[in-house]
């Protein structure tokens, strides 16, 4: 009786790291499965339709959808990709807007607005002084390194190179700049 114990005491130890590696695989599937259903939902959305730099999920479609309304109404919305997220934070939190008094926006309007913002902005190195301008934003030069700028840089010469800036799609390019790439 004893060595029959035993005998099935190892023939279940055996089947332990079968039905481990099982689990494992089953799991590699699944989780393979759904990131590749995720990534499908991004890729089946055309370019052309997307406008701004990164596609917004659903969760922050409101706030970008506030910011366009509020930041649009007095002059073209950039995308937050081009200011770092310090800069967001400093123009969300003053009244003084550039020089005009602005309404400031209040909870829960403001924090949709800020999320999107902080989601989307990119981050400031520690050695960058924090940019009210975009021609003073590291990311903008980078993005627009064969262009020569108007000076003063206007947010309405955007609409000169991006002639659906004013619907906040920036992927579409002029004639002569889409050409030119």
């Amino acid at each position: 009786m004893l060595n029959l114990v035993k005998r099935q005491s190892r023939q279940r130890k055996k089947r332990r790291p079968f039905g481990l590696f099982l689990v494992i695989v089953s799991w590699s599937l699944v989780m393979g499965w759904l990131f590749a259903s995720a990534n499908s939902v991004y890729s089946a959305t055309p370019t052309s339709e997307i406008g701004t730099v990164d596609v917004v999920p659903a969760a922050y479609g409101l706030g970008q959808e506030l910011y366009i309304e509020n930041c649009g109404k007095c002059h073209i919305a950039i995308p937050p990709e081009v200011l770092p997220t310090q800069t967001w934070k400093n123009l969300l939190e003053d009244s003084q807007h550039y020089g005009v008094q602005l309404q400031p926006l209040v909870d829960p309007p403001r924090i949709l607005v800020w999320r999107y913002l902080a989601n989307f902005s990119r981050s400031q190195r520690n050695d960058e002084e924090t940019p009210y301008r975009l021609n003073k934003s590291r990311l903008f030069k980078a993005l627009h390194p064969k262009v020569d700028l108007p000076r003063p840089l206007q947010l309405s010469s955007c609409v000169s190179c991006h002639p659906s800036a004013e619907v906040f799609n920036f992927r579409r390019l002029s004639a002569e700049w889409e050409n030119s790439n």
